[in-house]
């Protein structure tokens, strides 16, 4: 304070020596006394005349107003400035260790938020670790099992064209021992079965999805051998063998199947599917090979004429066998010529969720072979819901015979016929479900069973029977299998 209010007197100061004031007295020339007051003029070196010095006197009182209001504002500045220094004193006396305590306040934040990045850039650089580790793994999964896919599929190939020589009873001969052995029997009944050889043959076929060489019924005699029909009573169903798995949510139904009389340019290895998961399905996938089939390469892609409905489908000597979508109507189309070849109502038949099989799907009519020929199982109105079987007739699709069941259609999960007659699966869910009913349509009659049936993947959508290769092949949630069977002597 005692610095500014000097600095305040030396500004006073310097303001009153600009112009300075002289009071004097002195004897006029009458001897009177006179006081004589006198101010500098400060624009004038002289005096001007009378006017002009009324003049020189209002600029002076003007000058001196002007001074005044200089003051007052002087005095107004100074009391701020004093008010501004106090605080200042005051903020001087407080503000350091506040001051600090703020400081170290904001650097804990900083170093929190360091520490928090410091953490999070470690857990990052693990995880990106760990995702190269796994990426690494995983592309040597894919090259393992891309070895091994291509091993089955040599093998496969390989064993596909032994069942096919053995199929035509020729045996595999070496040129250069040929001479010096004894004739080989063209025979496939006449092969000793237990021999080693024979063993080691069928253990590798059971591992790829090529038909078996031979399969024996209970009575000891292949079932194709001449004179043998192979027909017989469903006695027992094998364990199912997985043979691809769909990529897509539209494979979780569908149905798949291969011709069992096939006709040229198809063998009994051109494979058909289906996939049944949609609103307008047209798509039917042609493999030519199992071996395609399996690695899921089509070699060709039929898009029929009008959709189809459910996944009773089935290949019959040269021709798809289908369900309309929306219709009772059975649709024949030729697969060589790409063109239908006959269409056929079947009378008072339920359609669209009117009497499926109990897992839905629109499984309301349902194709089915067997060693006799084409069948349809469906339902009516008139008989309230049970299953009404009829032969087909292949090439036009006439009605050729009707059975009526006792056997209530939504209350199985799927059916087939083998050798005449009518089985039933219980359960399409059920990991132990089994076979649970059989018409006979021989005798027009039906008896319970129980033979065990696995739902490996607890959704079967599609149970057929192939009579070629005497096995049942199944759809099971988004899975392609097959089951062996046997049968009993009849």
């Amino acid at each position: 304070m005692p610095a500014v209010q000097l600095l305040l007197l030396a500004c006073l100061a310097w303001g009153m020596g600009a112009r300075t004031a002289q009071l004097r007295k002195t004897n006029d020339p009458s001897g009177r006394c006179q006081y004589i007051f006198s101010v500098a003029s400060p624009n004038e070196s002289s005096c001007p005349e009378q006017g002009q010095a009324m003049s020189a006197i209002r600029d002076l009182q003007r000058d001196s107003s002007t001074q005044r209001t200089d003051l007052e504002s002087a005095k107004a500045r100074l009391s701020s400035l004093e008010s501004l220094i106090h605080r200042l004193t005051l903020s001087q006396a407080a503000g350091p260790q506040e001051t600090q305590e703020g400081l170290q306040r904001e650097l804990g934040t900083l170093r929190r938020e360091r520490d928090q990045l410091e953490t999070q850039t470690r857990e990052m650089e693990t995880a990106y670790s760990n995702l190269l580790r796994d990426k690494s793994a995983l592309e040597e999964q894919k090259r393992q099992l891309r070895q091994e896919n291509e091993d089955l599929a040599r093998r496969l190939e390989s064993s596909t064209q032994e069942v096919a020589r053995l199929r035509r009873g020729q045996c595999p001969q070496t040129r250069d021992t040929s001479q010096d052995m004894p004739p080989v029997s063209r025979e496939v009944a006449t092969w000793n079965l237990d021999t080693l050889a024979f063993q080691e043959l069928k253990s590798q076929l059971t591992e790829v999805p090529a038909s078996r060489i031979l399969k024996e019924s209970p009575s000891g005699h292949p079932r194709n051998g001449e004179g043998d029909s192979g027909c017989g009573e469903l006695a027992w169903v094998g364990e199912p063998f997985t043979l691809r798995t769909a990529e897509t949510i539209t494979g979780k139904y569908g149905v798949w199947m291969r011709d069992p009389k096939p006709s040229y340019p198809y063998t009994q290895e051109t494979t058909w599917r289906i996939n049944t998961v949609g609103t307008d399905i047209r798509q039917v996938f042609e493999y030519d090979l199992v071996s395609q089939f399996v690695q899921g390469y089509p070699s060709k892609v039929h898009v029929l004429p009008r959709p189809l409905e459910s996944t009773g489908a089935v290949v019959y000597a040269g021709s798809l066998y289908f369900q309309g979508a929306g219709s009772r109507t059975v649709v024949r189309y030729e697969l060589n010529t790409e063109t239908v070849k006959a269409e056929k109502e079947i009378p008072g038949a339920g359609f669209h969720g009117q009497f499926p099989y109990s897992w839905g799907g629109y499984t309301d009519i349902d194709l089915a072979v067997d060693e006799t020929g084409l069948w349809v199982i469906y339902s009516t109105e008139e008989v309230k819901g049970a299953i009404v079987l009829s032969k087909l007739n292949p090439e036009n699709l006439e009605l050729e015979q009707t059975w009526e069941t006792n056997i209530r259609k939504q209350s199985v999960a799927n059916a087939f016929v083998i050798c005449g007659t009518l089985y039933t699966v219980s359960s399409y869910s059920s990991a132990e479900a089994t076979i649970n009913f059989a018409y006979d349509t021989g005798t027009g009659s039906s008896k319970p069973l129980t033979i065990p049936f696995k739902n490996r993947y607890k959704y079967s959508s599609m149970i057929d029977y192939n009579p070629l290769e005497r096995k049942l092949f199944a759809w099971d949630n988004f899975n392609m299998v097959t089951y062996d069977i046997k049968l009993s002597k009849m």
